[in-house]
């Protein structure tokens, strides 16, 4: 007889996991908590429940990253993408859906399948069985959170996610930004030139505090509010609420850097920017995570000198979540160090988002899979989106500032110098031209 494939959580990257292995003809149990022990966020018991109104954001596979998730994912015979395009509503370019329909579909779906057992009941420490993905999301219970921190000697799980911006780099103004480490330090060039730095002055300094007080911010939701701040990351607005030269001691000191452009004029405060990806595509706002609302985020930290014209790969916020240093903690087939019979999948891993967390549990069931043939999957190419996040989850990423991240084009390889110089839309038409032909070959390979 052949040994069941365990999935723990039924969210969408479970459910999404659990399709691709039956659907191999491989039996699979699913273990959720729900029915027996409820969440603060949950409304029901259904499989691959959505908790908020999000809709599975832009459906457009020629220009937006999620876009061309989407098409992989129905590319690979998705469960999640087949159930929301039946369950789609009225939404312009974007893919939302009937989400109590949806979620009833899905288990409906699951739980008629020959293969899928569900059993109801939650798992609280690591289990020994030869082959398990756990997939239990941002609201992993307690009891196994602290399982999972045991095993990987990691300090903390569960707390307030502190999340800086994240920029596009080829959107910096570098006419006034610069590269420069703090006091020159490291050993090699590169290390010396580790941060881009963009230069206030005290107007400048001041205005940007006016509004940073100003701006509009959002609340924690009532079962947030006990969660302490990881680390210590206060939100920039706490910081400058505490006095307006805090940031000037803080993540905005100008002290050991000299601006290139005028080096006779010493700044009155500067915001560095941290390369956040090895491809050195997307840059980190320096200590700036924030509960302003995204738009407030926009107006605001597009103040900063340099940073006029910024695109965000990602805005900052704070919310409760569970997710690992998946660099540091997992292998290319997202495994456990420590316990290769054990894969992560969904947010657990550090993405961000029901779309790359349905993906994520989509490639740990074809993993899985393959493993139980005792082969190797081989990821897809990091050309394509799904290659893309799991390159950057599981070793592209810095890993000392890991944090949760959507898809989006600054993770992917740059495309060549003749195309990135034309047009928005026809620069990423090129990124997914160039991820479907590589996505096609990678899928026809497996």
């Amino acid at each position: 007889m052949t040994e069941p494939i365990h999935i723990i959580g039924g969210g969408m990257a479970g459910s999404e996991a659990a399709w691709q292995i039956a659907q191999a003809g491989l039996p699979v149990i699913i273990h959720e908590m729900r029915g027996k022990v409820g969440t603060f966020a949950h409304q029901t018991d259904d499989l691959a429940e959505l908790v908020c109104s999000n809709s599975f954001r832009s459906d457009d596979d020629e220009a937006n990253a999620v876009g061309l998730l989407h098409w992989e994912m129905r590319q690979a015979g998705g469960l999640i993408m087949e159930i929301a395009d039946i369950h789609s509503l009225p939404a312009g370019s974007a893919l939302a859906v009937d989400r109590n329909a949806f979620s009833a579909a899905v288990t409906a779906r699951l739980m008629t399948h020959p293969l899928v057992t569900v059993e109801r009941g939650e798992i609280t420490t690591l289990p020994d069985w030869p082959q398990t993905i756990i997939a239990t999301g941002p609201l992993t219970s307690g009891a196994l959170a602290e399982s999972i921190r045991a095993a990987s000697g990691e300090t903390s799980l569960a707390f307030f996610d502190a999340i800086a911006p994240i920029v596009f780099a080829e959107s910096v103004d570098m006419d006034k930004a610069w590269f420069q480490s703090r006091y020159d330090k490291g050993e090699t060039e590169a290390d010396r030139n580790a941060y881009l730095n963009c230069p206030m002055d005290k107007e400048c300094y001041e205005a940007f505090i006016d509004a940073l007080l100003a701006a509009e911010k959002t609340e924690f939701k009532d079962w947030e509010k006990d969660t302490p701040y990881f680390d210590g990351c206060l939100p920039i607005e706490v910081m400058a609420e505490r006095g307006r030269e805090t940031l000037r001691w803080g993540p905005m000191k100008p002290v050991g850097l000299t601006n290139q452009h005028d080096p006779q004029i010493k700044a009155h405060a500067v915001v560095q920017l941290r390369r956040d990806n090895a491809l050195g595509t997307l840059y980190n706002i320096v200590g700036f995570q924030t509960k302003m609302k995204y738009g407030a985020q926009k107006d605001v930290l597009r103040m900063i000198p340099g940073l006029e014209n910024a695109e965000f790969a990602r805005l900052g916020g704070i919310h409760r979540n569970t997710f690992i240093n998946a660099p540091i903690l997992l292998d290319r087939q997202m495994r456990l160090k420590s316990n290769p019979n054990i894969r992560m999948a969904g947010q657990i891993t550090g993405v961000e988002g029901y779309v790359e967390s349905t993906a994520m549990g989509l490639l740990a069931g074809r993993m899985a899979i393959a493993d139980a043939a005792g082969e190797t999957l081989a990821p897809p190419p990091n050309t394509t989106a799904m290659g893309a996040l799991i390159t950057h989850i599981t070793g592209d990423a810095d890993a000392k500032h890991f944090q949760p991240m959507n898809v989006n084009f600054g993770l992917f390889p740059p495309i060549d110098a003749k195309q990135g110089r034309r047009n928005r839309k026809v620069r990423y038409k090129a990124y997914t031209d160039r991820a479907k032909a590589d996505f096609l070959i990678w899928l026809g390979a497996n």
